[in-house]
């Protein structure tokens, strides 16, 4: 009897466990109203970024030494120059701050110039690896 009665409350259980979850399952339909435009800019940022090859590139550096140093001379370089965006990298054992991404000679010496000002210690190179 008590096999029985065991055997019947654990089939009632998992019937009423598989309604169960049946009722409760959610449909529904995902919108995303999206600007048009936003899917233009990703477009052409994707563009940009293969027409763009960075070892092709000229960059300022502005720093290398400890990070504290380091993030505070990002910091007054972002408060000074606002056209040219900078970048912490690690390369064992120092932080530096690269600055810009120059297409040309030229145009790097130019912003080196400028840069020289604030930085006296600053150098244009050409980097190896794809860092920025």
């Amino acid at each position: 009897m008590t096999l029985l009665r065991t055997k019947s409350i654990g089939i009632f259980f998992a019937i009423s466990l598989a309604f169960t979850s049946a009722n409760f399952a959610q449909q529904g339909d995902v919108i995303v109203n999206q600007d048009s435009e936003i899917t233009r800019l990703l477009e052409l940022k994707k563009e940009i970024n293969t027409n763009e090859d960075s070892k092709d590139r000229y960059r300022i550096q502005i720093f290398s030494g400890r990070r504290v140093a380091a993030e505070e001379s990002q910091a007054e370089f972002k408060n000074t120059f606002t056209k040219w965006r900078s970048k912490l990298v690690y390369e064992t054992p120092n932080y530096k701050i690269w600055v810009g991404s120059f297409k040309s000679h030229l145009e790097a010496d130019r912003a080196l110039l400028e840069i020289k000002k604030t930085f006296p210690n600053a150098f244009r190179f050409k980097p190896k690896t794809d860092k920025i």
